[in-house]
């Protein structure tokens, strides 16, 4: 049995049952007793400490899971309960979200803005441009690279060559990934240009043919075959900034 954390003034008693073991300690367990302090509820902290036990208090209380938090004698349930009852936002794990794109581009923002400052350039010029592009670029191509067969099984439900060709979904972050490296470093421009103008201008299309032509609702495998991205215009965004950086290079803006 545990107190409150300390500061906190104890309103009711809350019980907690939680799996505690020496191989493995529940990480919704921790989460629930940490919000039960911050609430000011005193917890009682029962442990259980083997699998025999867990079981035990499932069928005991007729539950699948652990923990299961108890206020004032009656269930609230496991974690995601305990944040309905005290009002607090709950994931959807369906939902959509913006916030992975969101994230590589903030990330890719930055990392230019530091080259720039480590390489004694001005921070917001076209050369910041050409690095946000290219260091984008390269990650999104690491993010399909953690599961490549994943990203390509994604990637056929809409892109067109690779309806037609599946490896090329196998090879695509490959390709995008050094197409970024190239274009970041300026270096065999007779080859990224190409190979950015070929897989953006292939995808571009892709992407408005499946979403504003035929009116599909897809997830998008930019970030990864478990994206909960949805494909539209952020989609077309990461090719249409590939073939955009291209045709910049290949007019020789600079």
């Amino acid at each position: 049995m545990t107190s409150p954390d300390p500061g906190t003034d104890a309103r009711t008693g809350a019980s907690l049952y939680r799996m505690v073991m020496p191989g493995h300690t529940c990480p919704y367990g921790v989460k629930a007793r940490w919000l039960l302090g911050r609430h000011g509820y005193a917890v009682d902290d029962h442990w259980l400490t083997t699998r025999a036990e867990t079981d035990a208090f499932k069928v005991q209380h007729d539950v699948r899971t652990t923990p299961q938090i108890f206020i004032d004698g009656q269930r609230i349930g496991g974690h995601d309960d305990l944040r309905r009852f005290l009002g607090l936002k709950v994931k959807d794990a369906g939902a959509t979200s913006y916030v992975p794109v969101l994230a590589v581009f903030a990330v890719a923002a930055l990392l230019a803005l530091a080259v720039d400052w480590l390489t004694f350039l001005p921070l917001v010029s076209f050369m910041t441009l050409e690095r946000f592009v290219a260091i984008a670029m390269m990650l999104l191509a690491m993010l399909k690279l953690q599961d490549v067969d994943r990203f390509a099984t994604m990637f056929l439900n809409y892109d067109l060559l690779a309806r037609r060709l599946p490896p090329y979904g196998l090879v695509y972050p490959f390709l995008e990934l050094g197409a970024g490296v190239l274009m970041l470093t300026r270096t065999l421009d007779w080859l990224s240009i190409p190979v950015a103008l070929f897989i953006g201008g292939i995808g571009a299309v892709s992407v408005f043919q499946a979403v504003y032509v035929e009116k599909r609702d897809l997830k998008c495998a930019c970030v990864g075959g478990s994206s909960s991205v949805p494909l539209g215009f952020v989609s077309l965004t990461e090719n249409v900034m590939m073939v955009a950086m291209a045709l910049w290079m290949l007019a020789g803006i600079h």
